[in-house]
């Protein structure tokens, strides 16, 4: 199997204080790679020493094939990168930010400007001053100069920060074209979940420094388990009703006002129907598949999908 990216036992302590601890990524040259976990957990970190913007204290980083070193200089002319919140020259245009940095990257092709700032939809306002810009415009534009030469590895932190929704659904969409079309592989971090749901090959979680599972999409789909989902404000009586009158045993109480039926051997309809002439008012039911929301928190609370 051809790794773009590996990680061996790769570490970072600041001041003596672990933020990273042993951690081994592997990602496959072509996919798309979801970085996950809550705020704090080392992502960034990881991606900073993956682009030597921070050193490690221990461990080593292959990219294509070679360790990555202090003067990887080749390596890193072929990887674009988003890492936080991008910066530019507030006083200068968009196109003027994006010709400087083909400038110091040694990249002399004019018209992957013009294709770059296309592609994030960026090419009515490529003069306007960035410190005209919005959070979102100056997200596509970051976007935009990590594209602009065409990188083999495609790294972004947090990428569709400050975007609406129709901007996210068209980066989600740039993307799956980066991926598909040009052979980008892409690093992506992201804690909107459904997002990543719909563009990752893997995932990877890492937890308080640690790397606790990685895992290809298609295994959490196929274990994925269909539900019955009820929202009411009487759960207890509910409860009963589902095991007395329909005897229905495999029931989750989350919290007070919501109720998982794994038993799906009685149909919604039955459900809804005993519910409701045992007095229980319903506000909501549906049928439901577990998602990666549910496998991701289920893995950060220890199998505690309420927690």
């Amino acid at each position: 199997m051809s790794y773009i990216l590996k990680t061996t036992n790769l570490t970072k302590s600041f001041k003596g204080k672990s933020v990273v601890t042993n951690v081994n990524m592997n990602i496959k040259k072509g996919e798309i790679y979801g970085f996950l976990g809550p705020n704090g957990a080392g992502k960034t970190t990881i991606m900073k020493m993956i682009t030597n913007l921070v050193k490690p204290t221990d461990g080593e980083i292959e990219i294509f094939g070679e360790k990555l070193m202090n003067n990887s200089f080749e390596i890193l002319k072929k990887i674009g990168t988003i890492i936080e919140y991008p910066v530019f020259y507030e006083k200068l245009t968009g196109l003027e930010n994006l010709e400087l940095h083909c400038e110091y990257m040694g990249y002399y092709d004019k018209g992957a400007i013009n294709k770059a700032l296309d592609l994030v939809g960026l090419n009515d306002i490529e003069k306007k001053m960035v410190k005209e810009y919005s959070l979102g415009m100056k997200q596509r534009l970051g976007i935009a100069r990590a594209i602009i030469n065409k990188p083999e590895l495609l790294i972004l932190d947090e990428p569709i920060n400050g975007l609406d929704p129709i901007g996210i659904k068209e980066i989600r969409n740039l993307f799956k074209m980066l991926n598909k079309e040009y052979g980008m592989t892409i690093l992506v971090s992201s804690h909107i979940l459904s997002e990543i749901e719909q563009i990752a090959d893997t995932i990877g979680v890492i937890n308080h420094g640690r790397l606790i599972e990685e895992i290809s999409m298609e295994s959490i789909k196929d274990e994925n388990t269909e539900y019955v989902e009820i929202v009411t404000k009487d759960c207890t009586k509910a409860a009963y009703i589902l095991e007395s009158e329909l005897n229905i045993s495999n029931i989750k109480v989350v919290n007070n006002s919501l109720i998982r039926v794994y038993d799906l051997k009685v149909s919604q309809n039955s459900i809804s129907k005993a519910l409701i002439l045992n007095g229980v008012e319903i506000d909501a039911i549906n049928k439901k598949n577990t998602s990666l929301e549910d496998h991701f928190l289920k893995l950060l609370n220890g199998g505690d999908l309420s927690a």
